[in-house]
């Protein structure tokens, strides 16, 4: 019996060593039980390995049975590991602790969006940023939601724009841990103050529509909440270098110190990025810093502070161009264009090219003329590029600090804080006075030929021989300068937010939000173009002649000119929000009122006296509910009534007359919807209706195509808007190494009625302000496509390796309306209003493809991961963003079709890549 036992164990050996078998399980976080997709599980020591699906699950097949170390690791979790003993299928499951330090506290304070909360919402984890985002501005991450388009408009760094639901980031709140980021006197958000901020982010969350967040921010269209990196559980860091078309090189370093005596963590990230840009001079010169600091005193008190900051340069390219302009063989494919426009010797027959950038022109190396321009301190020296100069120019530094303090009460009570401060100094660029342009075609004027480029040598050469004896007798008097425009601010603010669980079921949160803001305004000689001064006749302080013309007076490099006024903006606002959990149903509602005043002193008058506005209340309502009638099925409802405060143009205008009775924007918002989900499956459907009564607009109206390169801004009240739209988010996980993900988009926005406005010149003898009616009734709302789908392709072939294909298409992309056209005189009825329809630019399509992969090289507890992006993969050509019935660059009168728009084209493809060091 021992013999025979004996043998069929050694007839059996081969067998047990070449058995096989298989791990499985799930990942999930280990805080909220959420499935983390496209986690990686590995077996170390071998090559084998697997990407958890949509629901969390994975599955290791032929497995050689023994005894391993499986390992599963995502980014912004802790890695974990188990021992597992394979003989046949192994079933082992992971629960991962996020990598930072209490994040959930932060994620409260900044009114984040969860399951159970009744708002349509999309959100973007630090992996998806690393697969996708390829260094561009961090709102184009978020082309793959439902109703959000981002472009990069003119091809500048920081320079890209977003909208929400047909509605502009005026009208979209943009928050960095919990701190409202909107300019205060006008809602604006520029993107080049946070360049760099996406290597430090570790989520974004789109909220579409009213959103769940009790702030009175301007969430029309929603709330772009951003989170930065905390601090983090375990030291370690990253080393990062990217290179990309057009020069583009980026270095990223970032360290942290992990859990020091139980108590301490420190986070720190420092990037550099130079380029020349995609398009031509749209170089850039940046860096950007960010800095996370936790500090736990005791069990019930915690405190956080954060840094961050992008002191930058970089060229801009701000001037839409005619469709010929740029591509002729484009042009001829679009409906409408008529090919006249660009035959021999017609206003358009020259092409400029993909790439042409108006904003800059060649310069001759001789001239060495100093710009003055003040960011880190006052500062004169040599232009970016000895061979060109830019005539736009943004420069900027706006460092955001906050610290955080979480305080725990009792078992029912918790209080979370914020007290921050934002600074900024920089501004953008511009021509002042009369500059010299070179004509497309020779002997024509330049408005009759385009693309029309700066004559910077013939103005140098003018203004450096031009002695104007009533001024000085041996200095040369510049007739066209370059300018700047800076903008000079100090905001502090404080959001406390007290925390009461009355029962398991009801939770109660009451909250304030104080800011105050300091901004100075002003233009400043940046070069005088070969001359030694430039007269300005607009300070008031100059004095006046006998027929009370005011006498002017000589200004050098640096000296203020055109305006210089400063503004102050005080904000307070109160809020109460209740949420009830009970079984399936889910219910919150929120109050809030708050309070803006602003102050304006022009320093151009003689007087020189503070004008304040009286402060201005407002109000808003919102409540939702979420039923789930399943584990797999849910609906939701919300709606509210939200008023928001006029801009300050809009009360105080800049000749200081305060407007009696300004009115409030009201949006009246409802929305509905589902959300489905059955094992590998994923559905999202909603519908919204949003009613924009007495919107204030503001629009800009670049007039650098006419004599002084400037713009001016009309300041219209009393818009009326509808948008009404379907939007629906899928998935499927269709094998574990393909996911399938889609977007789809429809909606339909309108201008309901006409509007007043106020069109504000900037000339060389003031500002001026003209009224005006202007004919909305019934025009599409432009600047962004209304009809839009996404599909998305993830394989995971191997472990470690992933591709993602995009593919966006766009379609119902109405053009701008062009204030030209739309203006009439409402006082003189023979002043007939133009009230044609909107030109829509042809759909498009576009795809982009990543590439992400860690590389299977291990030098201790050193990892490497390379990747790679190419945008616009196939090359498209597309129009991107338009204004309609453009004055500059039409052909043939003030029809509102091809040949009469100016637009940006998309950028012309080009790529990003690079390698990450782990440590």
């Amino acid at each position: 019996m021992n013999r025979l036992t004996s043998l069929l164990l050694v007839l059996m050996t081969p067998f047990f060593l070449f058995a096989q078998g298989s791990v499985s399980g799930s990942v999930s976080d280990a805080n909220t039980g959420d499935a983390l997709a496209g986690a990686n599980v590995v077996v170390e020591g071998t090559t084998m390995g697997a990407a958890a699906d949509a629901n969390g699950s994975f599955t290791i097949n032929d497995v050689s049975a023994g005894t391993y170390t499986v390992t599963a690791s995502m980014i912004g979790y802790a890695s974990q590991s188990q021992n597992v003993n394979v003989s046949g299928s192994v079933t082992v499951n992971f629960n991962l602790e996020t990598s930072a330090l209490e994040l959930s506290a932060l994620e409260v304070l900044a009114s984040r969006a969860g399951e159970n909360t009744p708002v349509a919402y999309t959100n973007i984890s630090k992996a998806d940023m690393e697969v996708r985002l390829g260094s561009q501005d961090i709102p184009m991450i978020l082309n793959t939601t439902p109703s959000v388009y981002a472009t990069q408009q003119g091809g500048g760094a920081g320079d890209a724009r977003i909208n929400v639901r047909g509605f502009n980031q005026r009208n979209v709140a943009v928050m960095i841990n919990g701190v409202p980021q909107n300019d205060m006197e006008n809602g604006w958000v520029y993107w080049s103050n946070w360049d760099g901020v996406g290597d430090a982010t570790s989520s974004i969350q789109m909220q579409r529509g009213l959103s769940a967040v009790n702030l009175a921010t301007p969430s029309i269209g929603g709330t772009m909440n951003i989170i930065t990196d905390p601090t983090a559980l375990k030291a370690g860091g990253k080393f990062k270098q990217e290179f990309g078309a057009g020069g583009f090189l980026k270095s990223t370093l970032n360290y942290n110190t992990g859990l020091i005596a139980d108590k301490f963590a420190v986070s720190s990230t420092i990037v550099r990025k130079t380029g020349d840009g995609i398009i031509d001079q749209t170089w850039t010169d940046a860096w950007a810093y960010y800095f996370g600091a936790s500090f736990a005193m005791n069990e019930t008190n915690r405190f956080e502070l954060y840094a961050i900051g992008a002191p930058q340069r970089h060229g801009q390219n701000l001037y839409k161009q005619n469709i010929a302009n740029y591509d002729q063989d484009f042009a001829k494919d679009v409906d409408g264009f008529d090919t006249d426009a660009f035959a021999d010797g017609a206003q358009f027959e020259h092409e400029a090219g993909r790439f042409f950038n108006q904003n800059a022109a060649p310069v001759s190396s001789s001239y060495k003329g100093k710009q003055y321009w003040y960011m880190y301190g006052e500062r004169e020296t040599d232009r970016y590029d000895p061979d060109y100069l830019s005539e736009r120019e943004n420069y900027f530094h706006k460092p955001l600090i906050n610290l955080n303090h979480y305080l725990t009460i009792n078992d029912q009570m918790r209080l979370s804080s914020i007290l921050y401060w934002s600074g900024g100094s920089g501004g953008g660029t511009g021509t002042y006075g009369s500059v010299k342009r070179l004509p497309a075609i020779d002997g024509n004027a330049w408005y009759s030929s385009s693309p029309w480029v700066w004559d910077w040598d013939a103005e140098i050469a003018e203004n450096s021989d031009n002695v104007d004896s009533t001024w000085s007798d041996n200095e040369n008097r510049s007739t066209g300068i370059l300018r700047n425009s800076i903008n000079r601010q100090s905001t502090i603010g404080a959001i406390s937010k007290l925390n009461y669980d009355m029962n398991d079921a009801l939770k109660l949160q009451f909250g304030v939000d104080w800011r105050t803001a300091g901004i100075e305004h002003a233009r400043e000689v940046r070069d005088l173009l070969g001359g030694d001064y430039y007269v300005d006749y607009i300070d008031d302080n100059n004095g006046e002649d006998a027929d009370g013309n005011n006498l002017g007076k000589m200004r050098k490099l640096g000296d203020i000119i055109a305006y210089h006024n400063e503004t102050t903006v005080d904000w307070i606002g109160f809020f109460g929000q209740g949420n009830f959990v009970s079984g399936p149903l889910s219910v919150y509602g929120m109050a809030g009122w708050s309070s803006i005043k602003y102050t304006y002193q022009d320093h151009f008058t003689v007087a020189d006296k503070v004008i304040e506005a009286d402060a201005i209340s407002t109000m808003q309502f919102k409540g939702g509910a979420l039923y789930n009638l399943s584990e797999s099925l849910s609906f939701f409802a919300n709606g509210g009534l939200v008023e928001k405060a006029p801009i300050m143009d809009n009360v105080i205008d800049v000749d200081g007359y305060v407007a009696t009775d300004p009115a409030n924007e009201q949006f009246i918002s409802f929305e509905g919807g589902a959300n489905y989900r059955l094992g590998n499956y994923a559905v999202k459907v909603n519908a919204y209706s949003t009613d924009w009564i007495d919107r204030n607009l503001t629009k800009s109206v670049t007039t650098g195509q006419g004599s002084s390169g400037d713009t001016d801004i009309i300041y219209l009240t009393g818009v009326n808007q509808k948008h009404t739209g379907l939007e629906i988010e899928l998935s499927a996980q269709l094998m574990d190494m393909l996911r399938l993900d889609a977007a789809i988009s429809l909606g339909t926005w309108k201008f309901e009625g006409d509007a007043e406005g106020k069109y504000t010149a900037y000339t060389d003898s003031g500002t001026v302000q003209t009224d005006y009616a202007y004919a909305l009734d019934g025009l599409f709302v432009g600047d962004m496509p209304q009809t839009s789908y996404v599909l998305g392709a993830t394989v995971t072939p191997i472990t470690g390796f992933r591709a993602q294909l995009l593919f966006n298409m766009y379609d119902d992309n109405y053009s701008d309306w062009s204030p030209d056209a739309r203006e009439y005189d409402s006082t003189d009825p023979t002043d007939t209003p133009d009230t044609e329809q909107v030109w829509s630019a042809p759909g498009y399509s576009k795809m982009d493809l990543h590439l992400y992969y860690d590389l299977p090289i291990q030098l201790g507890s050193i990892k490497l991961q390379a990747f790679a992006h190419v945008f616009n993969l196939l090359d498209a050509v597309y129009v991107q963003d338009a204004v309609d019935n453009s004055q500059y660059n039409g052909w043939g009168g003030t029809s509102h079709d091809a040949d009469n728009a100016e637009v940006f084209l998309g950028t012309p493809r080009y790529f990003n890549a690079g390698v990450s060091v782990r440590f």
